[in-house]
């Protein structure tokens, strides 16, 4: 369903009609799963889960400019009496990476949590990356992590912390992660530690 998001409480605009508001009367716990695409395995896919209870917010202005932000189409039936705007408390976040990562997140950290600042160009670093260097994929994973027998090598994400990539071996395809030295906080940042640590991959190899 449609969600948008106001200081990190997911907000909805649902109709009395929907079998959503009907079960959220009965019992207000609630989950929502967010889950990236991409990966023709889905399961090699990121995914969060959000826990906690929905109650319906009468009033909240900034819960309404925030879902009418994200989903201004919805303006024309959000004054509809049959519909209203609800609100999840996130009190628990379940975190899925992909194969072998995850973890739980607590409502403090949730709350603190602040966005990637790679996230708005990752997807554009990802294909230049894939598209024109992807030998230093291989030479990245063949350096830095124990892939070292493999045929070739994708990226498939990137943050400000580090990013992944998926390694073909004779076993099938491996999910690699390479840590940077410290965080970065532009496309140029990454692009600088990137080339920087293809220097040092071709000189471990030699």
């Amino acid at each position: 369903m449609t969600v948008a998001f106001e200081k990190g409480y997911p907000i909805f605009l649902i109709s009395a009609l929907a079998e959503h508001t009907k079960n959220l009367e009965q019992d207000p716990r609630a989950s929502l799963l967010v889950a990236e695409s991409g990966s023709a395995d889905p399961l090699a896919n990121g995914r969060v889960t959000m826990l906690g209870s929905c109650t319906r917010v009468e009033g909240d202005e900034s819960a309404r400019a925030a879902f009418l932000a994200a989903h201004p189409n919805s303006a024309y039936y959000a004054d509809f009496r049959d519909f209203g705007f609800w609100k999840l408390h996130v009190d628990s976040v379940r975190y899925i990476g992909g194969y072998g990562r995850m973890s739980w997140i607590g409502k403090a950290e949730w709350q603190t949590a602040e966005p990637d600042p790679l996230g708005p160009s990752a997807a554009g670093i990802i294909a230049h990356m894939n598209a024109d260097h992807a030998g230093a994929m291989v030479l990245y994973c063949k350096a830095f992590s124990k892939a070292t027998e493999i045929t070739s090598a994708s990226m498939t994400g990137i943050d400000r912390y580090g990013f992944e990539m998926s390694a073909k071996t004779n076993e099938g395809p491996r999910p690699v992660r390479l840590a940077f030295a410290k965080p970065v906080s532009t496309p140029e940042d990454a692009r600088a530690v990137l080339i920087s640590m293809l220097k040092d991959a071709r000189s471990e190899l030699g």
